[in-house]
């Protein structure tokens, strides 16, 4: 999934139409790529990994408003994500 699909289904996801929010919902797929790498998961170009990275990016911009932990259903995702191939997650 090319950079633009996902900035368009997180926009969808965050109830944004406009593109005022455009730069910095780059920089925050960009930090939640890091972030789940951080994780030790190596991202494919899947769409299952485009949806984690969509996933953590909607709950970084909804996080600074809120402050919230993170939510249960992202933490599961990950966790899924590492544990499910049963290497660290770091299988192509």
């Amino acid at each position: 999934m090319t950079e633009h699909e996902m900035m368009s289904l997180l926009k969808i996801d965050l109830g944004i139409i406009g593109t005022a929010y455009d730069p910095q919902l780059g920089q925050l797929i960009a930090a939640a790529k890091d972030m789940i790498a951080r994780e030790g998961v190596a991202l494919t170009d899947s769409i299952e990994d485009a949806q984690l990275v969509i996933l953590y990016a909607a709950y970084l911009f909804r996080k600074r408003a809120t402050n919230e932990g993170m939510p249960r259903m992202l933490r599961w995702a990950l966790n899924n994500r590492i544990f499910s191939r049963g290497d660290g997650g770091n299988a192509p």
